[in-house]
């Protein structure tokens, strides 16, 4: 069971974070920032160097997994910071629950946001041809990325929905 002073920060900042990403559009430095500072602080100040380890851990490989996604134009940077504050608050393994949950709820709202959009077909085809491309430019550098349907949404809120499968998974 996840304890209160870990369970309420993570909450509350993917919520106040989902919140900022719907209205805005984008997830702020203010949020994410001390968010990373206060979990780690607090994971060592609880956990001693395990704590620490922990939590820089989670925080790594939360954001690694979403880091690609940022450098190839897909998500915005605000995205990964939250994710990486998530997983320094949960460390390991809630950080690799909540980052998975996070791109599975991604994926499902994507889909109900192209078929409303009425572009469920061409949003698969660009997912298709950008997953080739990916494999089609391991060692060369000169491919150009094949063009998206530029469809965009507040990935935060999927983020809200991983975490919170993460705090329900660890009980």
């Amino acid at each position: 069971m996840t304890p209160t002073w870990i369970a309420a920060p993570v909450l509350t900042i993917v919520t106040l974070a989902a919140l900022n990403d719907v209205r805005h559009r984008r997830i702020p430095n203010h949020l994410t920032i001390p968010a990373v500072a206060i979990a780690v602080a607090a994971r060592a100040l609880f956990g001693g160097s395990e704590g620490l380890f922990d939590s820089l851990t989670g925080m790594a490989i939360a954001g690694g997994v979403l880091l690609p996604g940022w450098l190839m134009g897909w998500m915005g940077a605000g995205d990964v910071k939250l994710v990486a504050a998530v997983g320094a608050w949960l460390g390991m393994p809630g950080a690799v629950f909540a980052v998975l949950g996070s791109l599975i709820a991604g994926g499902i709202v994507s889909v109900v946001i192209a078929v409303r959009q009425g572009a469920l077909g061409r949003t698969l085809h660009s997912a298709m041809s950008l997953g080739l491309w990916s494999l089609a430019r391991v060692g060369r550098s000169a491919v150009t990325p094949p063009l998206t349907t530029g469809i965009r949404f507040p990935f935060a809120v999927a983020v809200l929905a991983g975490s919170t499968f993460a705090l329900m998974a660890a009980r």
